[in-house]
């Protein structure tokens, strides 16, 4: 393998931002700020997700963000500032690292993610199972 999870890792820690719950909690609630849940479906229905969190599930972010993209969403062409968020904080580190390669200008992920977020006692909201077929 010429390049594992650790080493991308530590690349996109070394350049992105990184916030504690206590920090993301004073961001919450702001309308300049959108807390991103890039955790999967299934997780965030079991767990619940921060409250207001835009749902943006990791495997669909980069065609979410480009605004050529057929799949891509609004929310993310504002100056909003992004906190992207996943279970532990991992999955948003790359996921913070790739936004900004591709042109979000403030972004920062949440560290130790929902888990911590939770953790902390901070505000947290149900999501409801959708209908599978």
């Amino acid at each position: 393998m010429k390049k594992g999870y650790k080493a991308l890792l530590a690349e996109a820690n070394a350049v992105v931002e990184a916030i504690d719950a206590a920090e993301g909690r004073t961001l919450h609630g702001r309308r300049d700020v959108v807390f991103v849940d890039l955790r999967d479906p299934r997780e965030r229905e079991r767990e619940g997700t921060i409250e207001g969190a835009f749902s943006c599930p990791r495997g669909m972010l980069e065609f979410w963000i480009d605004p050529e993209s057929p799949y891509h969403k609004p929310v993310f062409a504002g100056n909003s500032r992004f906190v992207f968020f996943c279970a532990s904080g991992w999955r948003s580190a790359l996921a913070a690292k790739t936004a900004g390669e591709m042109g979000l200008e403030s972004v920062c992920h949440l560290e130790g993610g929902f888990t911590a977020w939770r953790a902390a006692g901070h505000p947290v909201e149900a999501v409801a199972a959708k209908p599978r077929t």
